[in-house]
């Protein structure tokens, strides 16, 4: 057993001697290589991978955004740790004040990556001949932001670039962003669908809208022609097909025979029939059809493809007015980096082949059938928004190795069961024939021994704590012990990264910063909340662990990268743990690279209530009128002082973010207690009394 060969402990140490003391030795500390760079941490994090052309590791040892992606120059390059400390410094020192966790996002990568997506189907238009255009749609489920939606209608609208709204809140905000769009883009109108539903959808053609409503079950046909006869609107319809072709993947469900929407080939011919038996067969003009998210490979696309678009022709052949092959979603991102397509977490292909794949396949079909290509249209959220939203965490602390000293270990064999001596003496034998794994099965021996003896009553704390220290100790000497350390982080994956938790969807995690230094530990991540789900133990690249470094008084910031799609939509409010802060960044010229447009505070403690059905205000009045009455019962006449300071904590309370606050928050609210005035996270709101964000936190003393 070579690592307890080279520890300096006495043979004694282990001896049989009731009146023996096992002294653990000081721990070897060895400093960490100083020889590292921001490449190696490049390779490391696989940053190159699935970062390319956005992120980057700069040579200050930060993540570097890349706004405008290979168009970028390197004066245009942004620290991404600058920006989060212009965000979370005090306003005093020129920041703006906001809390962990952090959202931050760069409108110039969104529109770089609609600007990417409809260069490359340009290109394979032009290149293959293909004569008609391609004109896409957001699906605003990927994330319903008003300003991302917002950005994407103005970025979009120089090429036509519409929306698909799958719910009616969907379709209302839709046709209000869209009112400043191009008027030719679409609004198409995916989901279930009732009167209202359809009604809204018809409203938008009224109010010349580009508006295409695709039935995704048979029995919406017939709200359809009875609704747009009684408000005198010609719709544009569309029909969601039920494709053969299905990819084996977790998002390969939606697809398929047995796919939740869409319509058979029977349903087909049935919805044709009752179109032409009313007069509206011309109004049919759009096929939607969805293989599923993330499709791995352009072979599985091109064979999808070209199954749909032989229904289009055959459409085209019963008499419908065709016009529009709509190709849904499932253009992919690589979160792993490996572009190997081997799984849900990576695509084996780049935008531009994408594009060719789907041009290629659709006018092959066409051709064969002499039928004129149709006008290309996709539905690709994933990879239009992931990239330009990076969630930012802080951890506040790490579990840290134990090292056993004098002070608090000390093993003394009497008092201890015949079996426990016995076990204790394998293992002794064991550790001095060097024998590595015969330690491991004492060990546990020992320990589970002695547990139960415990149990029992016959061992005292003091006991046990010295079995678990002295089978600790061995069993880090001989290189068995864990050495994956957890860092405690400011977040709650319940809210910020659901899909974690929910589908095991993994994300590119790095530190933001120190990349300069070579990590020097191995660490899983655990959120605030109270369950045993929140933490993230699975990384990209297969890994149950994440390369990190030492934790120091300047803080130690993480990035979740490529989460831009979903999780903000899908998060909830786990143990009352809400959104997190908002900033809004756009590269400029300026001194600084970068200025912050847009910053909003996460979701308050009040907010978080108040959307569980609470009533923030009246539990305010009731704590303070308690504090008020428990006042006047240990001292006469109340004590007006007591009053104020307790109102002041519970109005900071309700105000602030229900995460953890480090640091600033602690001097802030020290502040308060000594002032006896409210204190937000800055200064004092004033010397009438507290007044959260929204003027709603007030007290007064009599």
């Amino acid at each position: 057993m070579p690592a307890l060969a080279l520890v300096d402990t006495p043979v004694d140490a282990f001896s049989g001697d009731c009146s023996g003391v096992f002294i653990p030795p000081s721990p070897n500390s060895s400093s960490a290589s100083l020889d590292w760079s921001p490449s190696l941490s490049s390779s490391l994090y696989r940053i190159d991978g699935w970062g390319a052309p956005y992120f980057a590791a700069n040579s200050s040892g930060n993540i570097s955004v890349r706004p405008h992606g290979s168009n970028t120059m390197p004066h245009q390059d942004i620290d991404l740790t600058k920006v989060v400390k212009k965000a979370t410094d005090p306003k005093s020192s020129g920041g703006l004040a906001l809390q962990f966790p952090l959202i931050v996002r760069f409108p110039d990568v969104l529109k770089n990556r609609l600007e990417s997506l409809q260069s490359a189907f340009e290109f394979a238009i032009q290149t293959q001949g293909y004569e008609s255009r391609y004109q896409g749609v957001y699906p605003v489920k990927c994330n319903q932001d008003r300003f991302i939606i917002e950005d994407i209608v103005e970025f979009g609208s120089s090429f036509r670039f519409g929306l698909e709204a799958g719910s009616k809140p969907e379709i209302l905000l839709a046709m209000s962003c869209l009112c400043k769009g191009s008027p030719e883009a679409f609004l198409v109108c995916n989901g279930f669908k009732d009167a209202e539903y359809v009604s809204l959808a018809l409203l938008g053609r009224k109010l010349q809208l580009n508006t295409v409503i695709v039935l995704e079950q048979e029995e919406e046909l017939d709200l359809v022609i009875a609704l747009s006869k009684k408000v005198n609107v010609r719709p544009v319809i569309g029909l969601r097909a039920k494709l053969r072709t299905k990819h084996s993947g977790h998002f390969g469900s939606t697809s398929g025979e047995k796919g939740k929407f869409g319509l058979t080939t029977v349903q087909i011919i049935r919805v044709v029939r009752k179109l032409r038996d009313v007069g509206m067969l011309d109004c049919l003009q759009l096929l939607h059809f969805h293989i599923g998210s993330q499709i791995p490979s352009t072979a599985l696309l091109s064979d999808g493809v070209s199954e749909a678009a032989q229904l289009y022709c055959e459409l085209v052949r019963l008499g419908a007015r065709m016009e529009v092959i709509d190709i849904g979603g499932g253009l992919g991102i690589d979160y792993d980096g490996s572009k190997s397509g081997e799984s849900d977490l990576s695509v084996a292909y780049s935008l531009e082949e994408y594009a060719a794949a789907v041009v290629a396949s659709v006018r092959f079909v066409c051709d064969q059938k002499s039928v004129k290509h149709p006008v290309i249209c996709s539905e690709s959220g994933r990879a239009i928004v992931s990239h330009h939203s990076v969630l930012i965490f802080e951890a506040v602390s790490a579990g840290k190795r134990h090292e056993t000293t004098p002070s608090d270990l000390q093993f003394l064999l009497e008092g201890y069961s015949e079996e426990a001596r016995g076990n204790y003496e394998n293992l002794y034998d064991a550790v001095m024939r060097g024998d590595r794994e015969s330690c491991l099965l004492y060990v546990d021996q020992l320990k589970q021994r002695c547990v139960e003896e415990f149990k029992e009553g016959s061992l005292s704390i003091e006991q046990l704590a010295g079995v678990d220290g002295l089978c600790e100790w061995v069993t880090k000497e001989i290189g068995g012990s864990d050495p994956v350390l957890t860092y405690n982080v400011n977040l709650s994956v319940f809210t910020s990264i659901p899909d974690f938790w929910g589908i095991d969807q993994l994300f590119p995690i790095v530190p933001i910063h120190r990349l300069d230094q070579r990590p020097v530990a191995r660490g899983i991540l655990s959120d605030l909340t109270c369950d045993s789900d929140g933490k993230i133990n699975k990384f990209i690249g297969g890994e149950s662990s994440l390369p990190l470094h030492e934790l120091d008084n300047n803080g130690y910031y993480l990035g979740m990268f490529l989460g831009g799609a979903y999780e903000e939509a899908l998060g909830g409010v786990h143990n009352l743990f809400g959104g997190p802060s908002v900033v809004r960044v756009l590269q400029n010229d300026g001194p600084h690279g970068f200025a912050v447009t847009r910053a909003m505070m996460g979701q308050s403690s009040a907010d978080v209530l108040r959307a569980m059905q609470h009533e923030p205000e009246l539990m305010f009045q009731t704590l303070k009128h308690r504090a008020e009455e428990l006042s006047l019962v240990h001292k006469p006449g109340g004590d007006k002082g007591n009053d104020k300071l307790v109102a002041s904590c519970l109005a900071r309370s309700f105000n602030n973010m229900p995460y953890l606050s480090v640091g600033t928050s602690t001097n802030a609210l020290t502040a308060a207690i000594n002032n006896l005035v409210y204190y937000s996270d800055e200064a004092a709101v004033g010397n009438g009394g507290g007044c959260g964000k929204n003027g709603k936190w007030s007290y007064s003393v009599d």
